[in-house]
């Protein structure tokens, strides 16, 4: 019985840390199209959507740890860590396309990453 509460307080625990990812990976996202245009508009915002950039791909990461943190102890449904999984192969595309400065993909990706990000916190 104190297995059953103890497994059921770690599920709940990375549960929440779950929407902490997701909701992190979110806002990361936003600020970067809002550092895009202050790419166009200021001096700092190379450097702004560049430092951007490393954050967010540093948040996909954690979205992914903590998907699997939550899947692993309560042994639910793995397909957390596999969204989470795909969004971090999103992220590799989307870093891959801005540093290419390919715009016409790199921008409406940013786009859709945004959406499925905002979904996703949604539904957790």
């Amino acid at each position: 019985m104190a297995t059953q509460v103890t497994a059921t307080a770690d599920a709940r625990r990375g549960a929440s840390f779950l929407q902490v990812a997701i909701a992190l990976q979110t806002l990361t996202i936003f600020l970067q199209a809002v550092s895009a245009g202050l790419l166009l508009t200021a001096s700092y915002g190379e450097t702004l959507h560049s430092v951007g950039a490393r954050v967010m791909y540093g948040a996909s990461m954690l979205y992914v740890l903590a998907a699997v943190l939550a899947w692993k102890p309560g042994g639910g449904s793995p397909r957390p860590v596999w969204h989470a999984s795909g969004f971090l192969v999103l992220a590799s595309v989307q870093v891959v396309l801005g540093i290419a400065h390919v715009p016409s993909v790199h921008l409406p990706l940013g786009v859709l990453m945004f959406g499925l990000s905002v979904l996703a916190l949604a539904r957790h």
